[in-house]
């Protein structure tokens, strides 16, 4: 049996388990903590804690269950690699790096799963072996590293506590100094973790990895980490804190949005749209809604892995074109693919009764119901009809119209194996929403609201998606139009230019305004004025001295008849 079915029984199995577990912890309201005493040395106790609740277990069991059908699926999208078992070795660590953060309630133990997210996902975007998979990997390590030492500080403050468990310590000690910082720090790490603006440009860059990674790493694993834990740290939350966190959030769905609508490539747009639900998680993590951001967490999670099964899918078919422009009537020839694709789609846009619309119709009308600025009021609504937007943009592409490849070409649902990976999530994007607003939620919930803004959603989705149509038409435009119009469209999609502050702002424009001073002033007017200069001089000097010693008689005549000459001219 190949190593990718074992490890796909292996996390299957444990996610149906863990899955019942938690229904039955959350129905029973039964939280475990287990101490396992690693090493004892004198009076000196090392201690792995790991807390079991419903939240830790549900969400492992998600990750096990995307992680199980993305082996799968890799088995056959990775099989023309040499190296496929080292690649599902990878694959299986950074599940275990994820899992080992999900159940730790210590600072400690989460920077052991941290770091080893931060270090697997570098291997795994660097595993194309070529330059831009290298500086991919680079921008996503540094980026993600500025994150890990604001976990290394916090550490240092916890010292202040006498234990390193900041579960204890987060209802009673939420006014302390302490615990305000520590979770400052956290806040830091989470958005770094999770790419808010200003950390943004990494998650785009790491599509250099394989689709099965990025399948992964979007809707489960790495940028979800974030969110998972400051939803962990909701209750220390300051208000400050949350102030951040949510113009932070709410800034980075918005931009994420329209940078979606600009871009070509169709791993970059479903990774623009991760980063927008990223932002919404945190911003309504920011309002106090940390159950309906971690149901949205779930939802997504689903639908965003399947998302990226299908665009690997159509990516393996056109022999690896990313570009949606040679796309186009795709559904005639992956019509099982292009469903799936379609279904995902929906359910990112909320439409009903798809997993996604019961978290996010849900998160839209609580911030109806809130009292709330109208800046949020309206960025979070504008952002959902971006979304809509670059949505249906992407399906025109990809589906509609006419084929745009080249005449020979080789494209079906002929992968049963990566058919069978998808076909395992579809259900459960059709119904687990529902499934978990019965589970998760325990007394009904009503919300009331006035019919305008009861059908604000439904409005703000076509206004969102005219937007988007002109916002399209702005990124075709040539240089012939309106340079301001040219340069907008290159501002909005190029995500507010942070890519270039953050690669080029940090190494190129450095190094070459270095290299300017380094021409003008250290080989220039310095050595003119400075050491170079006196070396010419010196040189030149003695070149004439030289000169003089090598040809000591004629010298000394000629200066003979010259004074002889002086001496005549002073006598007359």
């Amino acid at each position: 049996m190949p190593v990718c079915f074992l490890y796909f029984f292996v996390f299957l199995i444990c996610s149906v388990l863990s899955f019942f577990l938690s229904l039955s912890f959350m129905s029973s309201g039964y939280s475990l903590i287990v101490e396992i005493n690693m090493v004892d040395i004198n009076s000196c106790s090392v201690v792995m804690t790991i807390l079991l609740d419903w939240m830790s277990l549900l969400f492992s069991s998600f990750v096990m269950f995307i992680s199980s059908m993305v082996i799968f699926y890799s088995f056959e999208y990775m099989s023309g690699d040499f190296n496929i078992n080292r690649f599902i070795m990878l694959v299986v660590m950074f599940v275990i790096s994820m899992l080992l953060l999900i159940i730790s309630p210590n600072l400690v133990s989460i920077l052991l799963g941290w770091d080893g997210l931060g270090l697997v996902s570098y291997c795994l975007v660097i595993y194309y072996q070529n330059v831009k998979s290298y500086n991919a990997g680079m921008l996503t390590a540094l980026t993600n590293r500025l994150g890990d030492v604001a976990f290394l500080i916090s550490i240092a403050w916890m010292v202040n506590y006498g234990s390193w468990n900041f579960v204890f310590y987060l209802d009673c000690m939420k006014d302390s100094i302490e615990m305000q910082v520590i979770t400052f720090l956290m806040l830091l790490a989470g958005m770094t973790k999770s790419a808010q603006i200003p950390f943004s440009s990494w998650l785009p860059a790491a599509m250099a990895a394989p689709t099965p990674v990025s399948s992964l790493v979007h809707s489960s694993t790495l940028v979800t980490a974030g969110v998972y834990l400051l939803i962990r740290f909701n209750f220390s939350m300051s208000s400050e804190v949350s102030f951040i966190m949510l113009f932070t959030g709410s800034l980075t769905m918005f931009m994420a949005g329209l940078g979606a609508s600009y871009e070509f490539d169709l791993k970059k747009i479903i990774a623009l749209s991760t980063l927008s639900q990223l932002g919404l998680m945190m911003s309504i993590l920011a309002m106090g809604g940390y159950l309906l951001s971690f149901y949205h967490l779930l939802t997504h999670a689903l639908f965003k892995a399947l998302l990226f099964m299908c665009a690997g899918a159509m990516i393996h078919g056109l022999g690896n074109c990313q570009d949606i422009r040679f796309m186009g009537g795709l559904v005639c020839m992956m019509p099982l693919t292009c469903t799936f694709f379609i279904i995902c789609n929906m359910s990112l846009c909320g439409l009903p009764f798809l997993s996604g619309f019961y978290s996010k119709d849900l998160i839209l009308e609580l911030v109806s119901m809130d009292y709330l600025s109208l800046y949020v009021y309206l960025i979070y609504f504008v952002s959902t009809g971006l979304t809509v937007a670059y949505t249906f943009r992407l399906i025109y592409y990809v589906i509609s119209g006419d084929f745009n490849f080249f005449s020979f070409h080789m494209i079906n649902d002929s992968g049963r194996v990566m058919l069978g990976g998808m076909s395992g999530i579809i259900l459960m994007v059709v119904f687990m929403g529902s499934c978990l607003c019965w589970v998760m939620v325990d007394t009904p919930y009503f919300v009331c609201l006035p019919l305008v803004m009861k059908f604000m959603t439904l409005i703000v989705v076509f206004f969102g998606s005219w937007i988007g149509y002109e916002v399209s038409k702005l990124s075709l435009c040539d240089s012939s139009k309106s340079s301001v119009f040219v340069g907008m469209s290159y501002f909005l999609g190029s995500m507010w230019f942070m890519p270039y502050i953050s690669t080029l702002g940090i190494n190129y424009y450095p190094l070459s305004e270095g290299g300017k001073v380094f021409d003008n002033f250290d080989q220039g007017w310095s050595e003119y004025f400075g050491s170079q200069h006196l070396y010419n001089s010196m040189a030149e000097g003695s070149l004439i001295f030289q000169m003089m010693y090598k040809g000591n008689l004629k010298i000394f005549l000629s200066l003979v008849v010259m004074w002889m000459v002086f001496l005549v001219l002073i006598m007359f």
